[in-house]
């Protein structure tokens, strides 16, 4: 008769197995071959199967009783079905059929995603939101005695507070704001997993999805906004011109010699130019008296 043991290798096994499995470990398979090649050994020495029965029997014991919990794991051992301890991380021992073992429990941070589906806001937008919670486990005792499923009750605890939270807010406030949201939902969260030895750390908002009609809406909204941020712009701009020439023809209402002087600069700066033609109205020029200004300097030129 020959026994094969069965080793459980995989790194992520140990998150759904269960006592009533009896996963071994690589250390009690290890043991449990040393005693079958010792008994067979002392067996073939002895002339004698019982060394080999014996071997036998103690290497099915240490199979089932030497057990491993990673340096990151907590598991609970029910001996005739009451709680004694946690064990782990490392090596420990169990009695075989007496002692079973619980969910082995991870205590590293482990991330949920959640996701929840036409969601009403505060303003009664149907929007789809989709966030990341991460949480870890800082009492295994209470997480294994009070909850019979606790990654499936933080996953649907995190669905019904997203839900909630949405429809606190308004879909602004979602869009702009999401670092509120999402500490809002990680103090909904705690208040819920607290009691389970479970702390959520943070709630991070992956992304509002808002139908597709919405945000066409939502686009000529923006457009309009804009239109209407520029004309505003504008019109402050010539009523900020208009004061300013108003202060201008006070200054120069008061003084003719500043108007003059202006106007001729303008004219100036209009002719400086080669091949530059500028028209002047005649009342412009008897008020600035470039007629006899030019009158004086045609005198002036020799024949």
């Amino acid at each position: 008769m020959v026994f094969v043991p069965i080793i459980h290798t995989d790194a992520g096994k140990k998150e759904g197995r269960m006592a009533d499995t009896q996963p071994v470990s690589p250390i009690g398979a290890a043991i449990c071959l040393a005693c079958l090649a010792a008994g067979i050994a002392a067996t073939a020495m002895m002339k004698s199967p019982g060394p080999v029965f014996a071997g036998i029997a103690a290497g099915l014991y240490f199979l089932f009783a030497i057990k491993v919990a990673d340096q990151w794991e907590k598991v609970a051992v029910l001996r005739l079905g009451r709680y004694i301890g946690l064990r782990g991380p490392g090596i420990f021992h169990v009695i075989p059929v007496i002692d079973c073992l619980s969910r082995f429990v991870d205590q590293r941070v482990r991330v949920t995603d959640v996701t929840a589906e036409t969601a009403l806001t505060r303003d009664t937008v149907p929007v789809n939101v989709d966030a990341i919670v991460f949480w870890i486990v800082w009492n295994a005792e209470k997480c294994i005695l009070e909850v019979a499923d606790f990654k499936e009750a933080v996953m649907l605890s995190s669905q019904t507070a997203l839900r909630e939270s949405i429809g606190r807010h308004e879909l602004a406030q979602m869009i702009t704001e999401r670092d509120t949201l999402g500490r809002e939902l990680q103090r909904i969260l705690d208040e819920k997993t607290n009691p389970w030895g479970i702390t959520v750390q943070s709630v991070e908002i992956r992304d509002v999805h808002i139908p597709k009609e919405l945000e066409d809406a939502m686009s000529r909204q923006a457009q309009a906004e804009r239109e209407r941020q520029a004309r505003i712009i504008l019109g402050t701009a010539e009523t900020e011109i208009a004061d300013k020439f108003r202060q201008a023809s006070l200054v120069y209402a008061d003084n003719p010699t500043a108007l003059h002087l202006r106007a001729m600069n303008m004219l100036y700066e209009a002719i400086k130019e080669k091949g530059s033609m500028v028209i002047v109205p005649s009342s412009a020029v008897e008020t600035m008296g470039l007629g006899g200004m030019l009158a004086t300097t045609s005198l002036a030129r020799p024949h």
